[in-house]
Order: structure tokens, then sequence, then C-alpha cells
């Protein structure tokens, strides 16, 4: 049965109607938000989505100011609706997985990222942040209750000389100093190997052990890595700084000694730099004073700092 024109008609005007009510609610959301009234421009995007669902741009400032409140459960809804329509907006995306991730929903968190690097593999946010998630999935302990942080601790804190090694194994770790298995895990592979008489099998005993705890070399470093990339994040979020941290190291345009030591250390993003202390970066051969100064000199520039033992 054909539709009756008049109706037609009356449903073209009602959408229009909704549009322009839903542009003028989100015009007052923007001046509110100018003003620094978070709680007005909240509920004048909410009226702009109810009078046009469809309208992704007020729905997407909606939910990032609800993230920002705290009020993460409209927020998550708000970004998977708008995610369900073809193509998925990027930061979309991203900003609901790390809502997933706060939540310790990983595998949506890893899946929102994975839908952006299937289109862009090099997307330098997208990189940075399912390094995140995936070393959230590792980690032994991540966030939960304080009973299994203090858990964790007591763990770390366990002398390596309680458990079976051989006499050289044991000797180099005690003139390394590494004294607990949390001292261990914040050693690489090639540090102790760099060490002298330490071999091959003091090595395989070594991550043997480490295996038996859930527990793998310079998984502390990462740890301590993610955690303050996290951290610059969440300083940042809402200035519209946070990009810095994405750009890539190249932008810096440093020496060719400088960058040969970022590669091995495979540092790509500001925000990976950033996370490494001024003593990891000496510790790679080659890399000098001349070579430290200069990459404090460039993040300077960009307002960031290496991080400080004591900074997470």
């Amino acid at each position: 049965m054909p539709h009756d024109p008049l109706d037609l008609v009356i449903g073209e005007e009602s959408a229009k109607r909704d549009a322009a009510a839903a542009a003028k609610h989100a015009a007052a959301a923007r001046e509110a938000e100018k003003a620094g009234d978070r709680l007005s421009a909240v509920t004048e995007y909410r009226k702009a989505v109810g009078a046009n669902p469809a309208d992704a741009s007020s729905a997407f400032s909606l939910a990032y100011l609800l993230d920002q409140m705290g009020l993460d459960d409209e927020a998550v809804a708000l970004y998977e609706r708008i995610c369900e329509t073809p193509p998925a907006p990027v930061n979309a995306l991203l900003n609901l997985s790390i809502l997933y991730e706060d939540r310790g929903d990983y595998a949506r968190a890893e899946r929102c990222v994975r839908q952006v690097l299937d289109t862009n593999p090099n997307h330098p946010r997208a990189r940075l942040y399912m390094k995140d998630v995936q070393a959230s999935r590792e980690m032994v302990v991540e966030e939960e209750p304080d009973r299994d942080v203090v858990k964790k601790k007591a763990l770390l804190d366990t002398p390596v000389s309680d458990f079976e090694l051989s006499v050289r194994a044991r000797t180099c770790l005690k003139k390394m100093n590494i004294r607990t298995l949390g001292d261990l895990i914040n050693y690489t592979e090639a540090e102790l190997m760099s060490y002298k008489n330490f071999g091959e099998s003091s090595l395989a005993e070594i991550k043997r052990m480490l295996t038996s705890k859930n527990l793998r070399l310079g998984q502390g470093r990462e740890d301590a890595h993610r955690a303050a990339r996290r951290q610059m994040m969440d300083q940042l979020r809402g200035s519209g700084k946070e990009m810095v941290l994405n750009k890539p190291v190249s932008d810096l345009q440093l020496s060719v000694r400088a960058r040969k030591a970022l590669q091995l250390l495979n540092i790509q993003t500001l925000g990976d730099l950033a996370s490494h202390t001024e003593a990891e970066l000496m510790g790679v051969k080659n890399f000098g004073a001349t070579s430290l100064v200069e990459v404090k000199e460039r993040l300077g520039e960009l307002g960031l700092t290496l991080r400080t033992l004591d900074s997470v």
C-alpha cells in the first residue's frame, strides 16, 4: 500500500524540527562548555541527543563529558551506540576501549583498538593503547582488591635466596644487588647476560623460576612505563594536549646516536619516551650525556619530561 504523500511531508517536517532543536541544544551545550559549566553542558547535550538520536557529534561530546565526570555507565552506553553505525569513529572506539580496560574487560577493550588497527595499522594512539591493553591482560594483578595487591607485594618482596638456584646464578644476583623478585623483574635478559660470568644456563634457570610465579624478566619496568603513560594521559585528558603523547619520536628530529638508542628500547611515541627514566636511557650503549641533554630539551619544548622514580 503506497504511503500517503501528506504523511511523508509531515514526517519530513518533523525530522527538520527535531534536527533544528538538536542543533539549538548542541550550540547551547558548547557555550556552557566554554563557560566551564559542565552540568549545563550535559543537560543540553542530552536534550540534543533526545531530539535527534542520529546526532553522533552531540552523542560523542556527551559521552566524553560523562566520562570526565565519572558517569561511566552512561558514557559506555553512548559510545557503544555511536560505534554500532559503520564506520565507527576512531575516537569513540579508543575512548570506549579505555573505559572497558578500566573495568577490567580487556577482551572488549582489545577488540575496539583492533578495529582501528585493522583499517590503520600505524595509528599511533591505537598502537599505544594496544600495548597498554595487552600489558594489562598479562599482568599478575591489575587494580584488584587490596587483599590481592598485598599478596602481589609480598610475592615481589620474596628474597631470591628462597629459591633453588645454582651457586653461580646466586652469586651473580648478589653481586648485582638483586635481593628480591621485585628487583629481579626490573632487569632484562640482555642486562643479566651482560654481567660477568652470567651465562645461558643461569638465565634459563632464573626464567624457569620466574615463570613458576607467573612473572618474567623486564615486567617491572614494563609495568612502570605503562603506569607512567596512563598517568600522563589522565593528567592531560580534556586539555587538548593529550595527543602530543601519541606523536612519533621522529618528530623530535634527534641526532642519529639518540635515535638509534631509542630504537633499541623500542620507543616509538613521545608517551613511550616520557615514561622512561634518565638511567634507562643512559644504560643504552653509546647513549651519553650529550644525547640525554638533547632528549630532555626536545621534550621540554613540548611540556614533557622524563619519568622520575617517584613519579608513579
